[in-house]
């Protein structure tokens, strides 16, 4: 039996793991305010792209096909929200996505606030 050698146990590849600072290149902000019940949506950009899903800022941007609150987005690519906040940011200032109307007014409707609220926890409890 070949003696093991500790070297080789540090060359060992691992599973691509990454780490979720290093997806937003050590940011923690977005340059967009984006609470969790912000509502986003491609644009026409955004549609006109082919977007491959291989990566995080491909599958956001699928995530977006509909007006989709941040913190669903967050639970649909499987990432944190912080780190989701600053890769949408970047999307939004790219020009693929934007915020739709995001808070409800004094004159919206009670289904409209309950229905604001019921995707916010669906997206909270996804995460």
């Amino acid at each position: 039996m070949a003696p093991h050698h500790r070297d080789e146990e540090e060359h060992v590849p691992t599973a691509g793991i990454v780490r979720p600072y290093a997806l937003t290149s050590g940011r923690t902000q977005s340059s967009v305010h984006l609470p969790v019940e912000a509502m986003v949506q491609q644009l026409p950009r955004a549609r006109q792209r082919e977007w491959a899903g291989h990566d995080q800022l491909d599958r956001i941007v699928m995530a977006c096909d509909e007006r989709t609150s941040v913190a669903e987005i967050a639970a649909k690519v499987g990432l944190p929200l912080g780190v989701v906040r600053v890769l949408l940011g970047d999307l939004i200032d790219d020009g693929y996505l934007e915020t739709a109307a995001v808070t409800l007014t004094d004159s919206s409707t009670l289904s409209e606030r309950k229905d604001l609220i019921e995707r916010t926890l669906r997206g909270l409890r996804a995460i």
